[in-house]
């Protein structure tokens, strides 16, 4: 079953509303009308009834009722939508018409109550009674007033009444359409750029300055996801495009050390350096394939650290016994200051901790020193690697953590050992381990934050 529209819901939304409210407001505005009807109505029945008894408390006995006939007749009889009656109390009707022994049928069931309606040679009549002693007889008076007029006027109003709730039900229904179809224009707006978003048009955005203030919200989050699209369709592009580049140089490397091994025959130990080469740049390959793999899975939240509690300051110590050797050649001090223990797992702690030290150590100057500083505070734990060396530009420290970004892109190329891979996959680690990661440098420092929680 097809669904409804959103239009077509909110026009028959408007219009059932539209609808509800002239129904309510009809069936009041009839209920007042013919409650006003049947007081007016009820009010010249009570005056009748009222004078007719005033008329008849001048009497001391009946056998002078002839005596007050004239005025009676002149009271109740000088209308045609009027009607009087009066019975004795057997019955007998003694006035307009004396003489009847008994009252018709619909006025006996009319005369046991105070009031009502009846039906008398096709008019509707409604009827109050009333009673009055006279010496030791018992008189019943019956006013009726004809109110056939009214009943018709109430059913044509009727069904003027419903038959324009229909047409103003159908017209607010049209007018719902047409109000809706207009007030949802920006929505069509927000489907044709979404229909028309491609790779080649993720610039495209939609105009918020005549959006109605409902889809302020919706029109905003659209263009910041379009906007979220366009940035990871370029890192995506720039990515693709710098693997490409990274795998380029050692294939290239294994191309032509194959080509020259097989332009003439080599001794044995010729061979051998070949193989050596090639083996160097397929290690670099495979650690660079292990690193891109790695980062696709923290990409996809597939790296689950190993919460077990690692004493950074012992983890630090360690690593700075490991990279001592080389900073001795260079002249190249460690100062570790402070201490924490954090939960988190050891082996991808290392590698993290690992990469930031051996940057720093290639790009301090020789003689200088490296200091790596722990802090507890409250709820958290720092750690800061600070090196000596050219100040990085603010507009590169945002991007340090990007693949395969270098600040100098004239060391395109990198090391061998160096794929531009270790700032990246430093980051992943820390936001696997729910912390964070900056970069400050400012007079000839760089110093690399990590907070993770503790």
């Amino acid at each position: 079953m097809k669904r409804l529209s959103l239009t077509a819901r909110l026009s028959l939304m408007f219009m059932l509303a539209v609808t509800g409210v002239l129904a309510a407001a009809g069936y009041f505005f009839s209920q007042l009308s013919e409650h006003h009807f049947d007081e007016l109505d009820r009010h010249t029945l009570h005056e009748k009834l009222e004078a007719s008894r005033r008329l008849l408390g001048e009497l001391d006995d009946l056998q002078n009722f002839e005596r007050v006939r004239p005025q009676l007749q002149a009271l109740l009889g000088g209308h045609s939508e009027m009607r009087g009656f009066i019975f004795d109390e057997r019955g007998a009707q003694l006035f307009p018409q004396p003489g009847v022994d008994e009252a018709e049928p619909p006025l006996l069931g009319l005369i046991g109550r105070e009031a009502g309606e009846l039906t008398l040679d096709g008019h509707v009549w409604r009827g109050e009674a009333g009673h009055l002693a006279i010496g030791a007889q018992r008189l019943t008076l019956l006013i009726l007033l004809d109110v056939t007029a009214h009943k018709a006027f109430f059913h044509t109003f009727s069904g003027w009444l419903w038959s324009a709730l229909v047409l103003c039900a159908l017209l607010s229904g049209l007018l719902g359409w047409l109000l809706v179809r207009s007030g949802l224009r920006p929505l069509r707006d927000v489907t044709q750029v979404a229909a028309s978003v491609s790779a080649k048009s993720l610039r495209e955005r939609i105009p918020d300055e005549s959006t109605p203030a409902e889809l302020q919200q919706l029109v905003q989050a659209f263009n910041a996801m379009l906007a979220r699209l366009e940035d990871a369709f370029v890192r995506l592009s720039n990515f693709s495009a710098d693997i490409a580049h990274e795998l380029r140089t050692p294939l290239s490397n294994l191309m032509t050390h194959t080509e020259v091994a097989l332009t003439r025959a080599r001794t044995l130990d010729q061979y051998q350096d070949n193989l050596h080469s090639n083996l160097e740049e397929l290690q670099r390959m495979s650690r660079m394939i292990d690193d891109m793999l790695f980062l696709a899975k923290a990409d996809n939240g597939l790296i689950v650290p190993d919460a077990k509690p690692v004493a950074l300051d012992a983890l630090c110590a360690q690593l700075l016994d490991y990279y001592q050797l080389s900073a001795d050649e260079r002249g190249v001090r460690f100062e570790l200051s402070g201490a924490g223990t954090i939960q988190g797992d050891l082996l991808m702690l290392r590698r993290a901790l690992s990469n930031l030290l051996s940057n720093a150590l290639r790009y301090t100057p020789d003689g200088e020193r490296i200091r790596v500083t722990i802090e507890r505070g409250s709820g958290h734990v720092t750690l800061e690697v600070s090196n000596p060396g050219a100040t990085i530009a603010p507009e590169h420290l945002e991007r340090l953590f990007d693949r395969f970004y270098r600040v100098d892109p004239a060391r395109r190329e990198g090391s061998p050992s160096n794929a531009g891979l270790g700032l990246a996959i430093t980051r992943s680690i820390v936001q696997a381990h729910q912390g964070a990661i900056g970069c400050t440098s400012q007079k000839g420092w760089t110093t690399f934050h990590l907070e993770f929680p503790g």
